[in-house]
């Protein structure tokens, strides 16, 4: 069997696209060999674009992180599955995409060459603020460290230490290093379970970080997006903040079409 398949970057964060519409792919042990980026395509995750006909959407996203498993919510990856389906696939409805993922429903669009994703609200009750962390879930669960000097961090060896700690989870947690820097602006690096390395860009990371920056009063809430610095290049994130909850949230940054490409299996 040809598999056919589509690699997308989103600020760095990598993922192998596969439009799974007509057939299902349910291959855990060919999805770690694809992610592989020695023996394998290269990538941080796989990205299946399914039928949802049910739900009346324009297509389910599952997401599996590069050790083949089915995981959570990936913003990034959110992001290449809008620009893979309109560019692609030819799903374009008043440019505007509304997609199902494992966490809910997400609507989409592609503006000025940069792509958008509305992430789900955030119940300022499910943010916990401790001494030396906040943790939230933007979808997936993250664990911010407000830090200094973010560049000279080990964030393969921090995150890894405290990605396995966490109580909340138990597969564990997203581990973000946030250093706040002027004028509204975050640089924020991520190691990411699943990935089990330090990612070149987290899209649920970066809202974490923002929400959590502005729960603790770090930055503003009314100066409309908020810029991040990541490795992979520069994100922003829009939202509203209510009395009990922050909702219109969008993560907006580039995403790359890189290559198509096909494998036997």
């Amino acid at each position: 069997m040809e598999l056919n398949f589509y690699k997308y970057q989103g600020t760095g964060n990598d993922f192998i696209l596969i439009d799974s519409r007509k057939e299902k792919i349910e291959n855990p042990f060919l999805f770690k060999k694809l992610c592989d980026r020695h023996f394998g395509v290269g990538s941080d995750g796989i990205i299946l674009i399914q039928n949802d006909n049910e739900y009346k959407s324009d297509f389910y996203m599952k997401y599996c992180n590069s050790d083949g498993q089915e995981s959570t919510m990936c913003g990034n990856g959110g992001r290449c599955a809008i620009s893979f389906s309109v560019n692609k696939l030819g799903i374009n409805k008043k440019n505007k995409i509304h997609f199902r993922a494992i966490d809910g429903y997400h609507d989409g669009f592609i503006r000025n060459n940069l792509v958008s994703i509305n992430m789900l609200n955030i119940d300022k009750k499910t943010i916990e603020i401790h001494e030396k962390y906040v943790f939230l879930n933007t979808g997936s669960p993250h664990h911010i460290l407000f830090v200094e000097k973010i560049k000279e961090k080990n964030v393969y060896k921090e995150g890894k230490k405290i990605r396995f700690q966490n109580p909340y989870f138990e597969k564990g947690v997203n581990v973000n290093f946030v250093e706040i820097l002027e004028k509204n602006t975050l640089k924020v690096r991520t190691y990411e379970r699943g990935v089990e390395n330090e990612t070149l860009s987290c899209g649920t990371g970066v809202v974490a970080s923002v929400i959590a920056a502005c729960e603790t009063n770090k930055i503003a809430s009314n100066v409309g997006e908020i810029l991040v610095q990541t490795l992979g290049g520069k994100l922003w994130v829009s939202f509203k903040k209510m009395k009990n909850e922050y909702k219109n949230i969008y993560l907006t940054g580039n995403v790359k079409f890189i290559f198509k490409g096909h494998i036997i299996i």
